[in-house]
């Protein structure tokens, strides 16, 4: 699974590497937690243009009764997020990255649980596989949610987790967010592990561990 990442990019960053016209003003994140409010990049359905969008992490689909169900869904397994009644409608039409720059995961050592970072190998941000929703009940205001999809830990991972976000590979980025890919299989054939060649990790401190805890400090090595 994912439960927490970081992206630390400012706004400039973003427009080049994922090619958005605008960005709002960002702080660095070092301590992303869910329920909370996370940078994406999806597909605006009537320019057709990548747009910028502030999601909530917990997907809750359409016809969720509570808003709740939310945070039992911030991730999607990929062997079978086109056939789950959850995801299936959102992984036909409504996908979108979700930014970071690395992610954490524990590992049990000695009965505690210690913490790793994993980044890319050249320290540059990337996008997870994401799909997101828009609900709304009542009178209430809507919600526009995300979910992350995860996939088979590869070979770095392993040791620590047996499961693993999904990062998409930046030649795939325009066929996953184009709502007019339909083929199933093409779209799980991007739902893959990331090349553990092109990986780094390592432990830091378990401060990581509240998510009250938002500072570099977070992923400094230890």
């Amino acid at each position: 699974m994912c439960g927490r990442y970081s992206f630390t990019q400012l706004a400039e960053a973003i427009t080049d590497k994922f090619q958005v016209k605008e960005v709002p003003p960002l702080s660095p994140r070092y301590n992303i937690a869910p329920t909370q409010q996370i940078a994406t990049v999806s597909v605006n359905s009537e320019s057709c243009d990548r747009q910028f969008k502030m999601l909530r992490w917990g997907l809750i689909p359409s016809w969720a009764k509570d808003a709740k169900m939310g945070a039992k869904l911030i991730n999607a397994r990929g062997e079978t997020v086109a056939e789950k009644p959850a995801f299936r409608s959102a992984f036909k039409k409504r996908r979108c990255l979700i930014l970071a720059d690395g992610f954490y995961e524990w590992q049990t050592q000695n009965g505690e649980k210690q913490p790793f970072y994993f980044r890319l190998e050249n320290g540059e941000s990337f996008a997870f596989a994401g799909l997101w929703e828009h609900w709304e009940k009542g009178e209430g205001e809507p919600i526009e949610t995300c979910t992350i999809i995860t996939t088979e830990a590869n070979e770095l991972m392993r040791p620590i987790h047996e499961r693993m976000p999904v990062i998409l590979d930046s030649k795939n980025y325009e066929q996953w967010l184009n709502p007019e890919t339909k083929k199933i299989e093409l779209l799980q054939s991007f739902l893959q592990p990331y090349p553990s060649e092109e990986m780094t990790a390592y432990p830091v401190s378990t401060k990581v561990n509240s998510p009250k805890n938002d500072r570099a400090e977070c992923i400094q090595p230890i």
